[in-house]
């Protein structure tokens, strides 16, 4: 009997052991990384400039596991239509600091909101997001829609896309869900990017440097909490009001995606009829970096 409680214990706490001995991001490791820190209020937020060194700005979000360096090829392509790049890292990605707490659209959006305060942008901009990004900039748009002059949505969730059984558990139970991504996600995640090493894309290594995400303290729980956080949001009521302020939306679609189906145009249609829609043939949800000058061509030249 006490042996089978310890091993009950065991395992429970196996995968939160495993996340407690990771390496940590610090001040060593941030002494290679490209561009500069933002001091935000839940802590150092890392963020870099791209692209045109003058013209209108362009702020790009990124997704749930691959942080700011998705866009590095993407912002040489907006740098030639004229756009100044601003792209950053979310909290538990990249070089940015791991604070705990969920991770939904008022999480986002007020780091959004500090950190162009923290960089000086006080003038409206172009606003893209990919995947998760896509929520976060929906969301950040709905909130103050007198910032933005466009609005770019690379394969956006906030559909009611499914992410499967194991996330579907995670939002319902809060321990056990919990527990179960940590013990799952990370396989899951290996697996998928596995699947992508024979793809040509435009980032090199990018499928190693995906998976060393993982070996850093806090990453794991970060995703963990945006998959019950803005994830888990339908974002119904915000694309409304974006049609309702008159932004101009562009949508872009990969036409195999299975992760954020391009069924979700139709839905984002009936929300904002007035959305442009452009879907890239032969593309999945890896578009931004493996349909890089495609993606570029369905974006609008810097005005």
């Amino acid at each position: 009997m006490i042996w089978g409680l310890v091993l009950l214990a065991t395992i429970v706490a196996w995968p939160f052991a495993r996340e407690a001995l990771r390496s940590r991001m610090n001040a060593k490791r941030r002494q290679d990384a490209p561009g500069q820190f933002a001091q935000l209020s839940r802590g150092v937020v890392h963020c870099q400039w791209l692209g045109a060194e003058t013209g209108p700005l362009i702020v790009c979000v990124h997704g749930l596991t691959t942080p700011s360096f998705v866009f590095g090829p993407m912002a040489m392509g907006l740098g030639k239509l004229g756009y100044r790049v601003l792209v950053y890292d979310h909290y538990g990605r990249g070089y940015s600091d791991r604070p705990g707490g969920i991770q939904d659209s008022d999480f986002f959006c007020e780091t959004l909101t500090e950190l162009l305060q923290d960089q000086d942008i006080d003038t409206p901009f172009t606003l893209l997001g990919y995947s998760m990004g896509g929520g976060i900039v929906a969301a950040f748009s709905a909130r103050f829609p007198e910032r933005i002059k466009r609005l770019i949505l690379l394969a956006p969730i906030g559909m009611g896309h499914d992410l499967g059984p194991i996330v579907r558990m995670a939002s319902n139970y809060e321990f056990f869900g919990r527990w179960m991504l940590m013990v799952m996600y990370p396989r899951m995640l290996r697996r998928g990017v596995e699947a992508e090493r024979g793809l040509q894309g435009d980032i090199e290594g990018v499928v190693d440097l995906q998976i060393n995400e993982m070996k850093t303290k806090g990453f794991l729980p970060g995703v963990i909490n945006s998959l019950r956080g803005i994830c888990d949001e339908i974002l119904e009521e915000d694309h409304r009001a974006i049609h309702s302020a008159n932004i101009p939306v562009h949508a872009i679609w990969g036409e195999t995606d299975d992760i954020i189906p391009v069924s979700g145009a139709e839905k984002l249609s009936d929300w904002n009829p007035d959305a442009m829609h452009k879907i890239i043939e032969g593309a999945d949800h890896t578009l931004a970096y493996t349909a890089t000058q495609a993606v570029v061509n369905a974006i609008p030249s810097a005005d």
